[in-house]
């Protein structure tokens, strides 16, 4: 029997995320064949809504293959008919399905760098401008990276995106009023207690239009201002790297110590990147409360209800930052036993519940 989560999943890809309408170009983009089940049901409901579907499915070895024989030539070769491609279509569905999460590991970085540099005026220049989401389909890669038997991660996948998302944009937007007419930010939880001025700065709710889960309302606070110290109880993980027990201790808004239980030194070296790798870029704020546990996946971690993040590095222009850096890191802070966020003095969250 079809799992009925998956229609509804995606329902709402298509009707919330994107608001496709009538007429319109939809690409739908799987990293493998694993995600058939939803490509169908996606590719259905752009049809209902009078839209033209197109489908791409990916094969994940291709990748491999392509970096282990391509020249030097062809890593830097945009296609041409991708590029046609992506002008003429009106939004995108990215899912992620992959067989192994580890199938490019052994890439060489270099290569990587190239090639993703030479297909930037895709990506970045135009889908990035245009409608888009991301979302997972379970794979046994996906569970087993979350520690998870597959039927586990399918609960808990479709937990974090089966929602009701216009419930979520309204608690949302209260939050985002508290935090656009507040100064100061202070965090306070298990080895944590460290305040942020927020003063002008513009929050922005997340509730699901470009990530399925969605769930988070972040801005970037005032580069200079971070004072005190703050201790991760998840993993945080970048470039492949898990990093865990990190304490990290912030002056005049810099990273003046820093510590972790495991892979300290690549913490160092993360820190030490650029100038701005030492200052924040963002403080999010949860809101997912289907999403229990964490997974390993910041597209899932970063929107754990009762959890904040403040991520190392470069900021996000939209919300007035300004912090420049080539690295952007979250890091996530666990508020549901012992802690809280208060704006100017007055607390809006303890133990991981609001209280506005």
């Amino acid at each position: 029997m079809a799992d009925k989560r998956i229609a509804k999943l995606a329902k709402i890809l298509v009707n919330h995320s994107l608001s496709v309408r009538k007429g319109e170009n939809v690409l739908i983009v799987s990293s493998s064949e694993l995600a058939k089940p939803l490509v169908l049901e996606v590719y259905k409901e752009i049809l209902l809504a009078g839209a033209h579907p197109l489908v791409s499915i990916k094969l994940e070895e291709a990748a491999n293959i392509f970096f282990e024989y391509a020249s030097e030539t062809q890593l830097r070769h945009l296609p041409k008919t991708q590029l046609h491609e992506a002008k003429n279509m009106d939004c995108f569905v990215n899912i992620r399905a992959p067989l192994n999460k580890k199938a490019l590991s052994n890439i060489d970085p270099q290569k990587a760098g190239t090639r993703s540099k030479a297909l930037k005026p895709i990506g970045e220049e135009i889908v990035n401008n245009k409608r888009w989401v991301l979302t997972n389909f379970p794979t046994q890669a996906l569970a087993q990276e979350a520690d998870m038997s597959l039927s586990e991660y399918e609960d808990f996948l479709y937990r974090a995106t089966n929602i009701d998302w216009d419930k979520v944009k309204k608690q949302e937007e209260s939050l985002q009023k508290v935090l656009d007419k507040g100064k100061t930010v202070r965090i306070m939880g298990q080895d944590t207690d460290i305040t942020l001025s927020i003063k002008g700065r513009k929050s922005i709710p997340c509730h699901g239009i470009r990530n399925m889960p969605d769930g988070e309302v972040f801005l970037s606070p005032i580069e200079d201002s971070a004072e005190g110290h703050i201790y991760y109880e998840m993993p945080a993980i970048y470039q492949g790297r898990e990093v865990t027990g990190i304490r990290l201790r912030f002056k005049k808004g810099k990273v003046v110590e820093a510590t972790a239980t495991k892979n300290e030194k690549f913490l160092h070296t993360m820190l030490d990147t650029d100038r701005g790798a030492r200052f924040l870029g963002e403080l999010g704020i949860g809101t997912n409360y289907g999403i229990k546990k964490f997974s390993k996946d910041i597209l899932f971690d970063e929107k754990i209800g009762g959890t904040v993040h403040l991520a190392v590095g470069r900021s996000y222009e939209s919300a007035g930052g300004t912090n420049k850096s080539a690295i952007h890191w979250d890091m996530i802070k666990d508020l549901r036993q012992g802690g809280c966020i208060f704006i100017d003095g007055k607390p809006i969250q303890k133990n991981g519940k609001f209280l506005i």
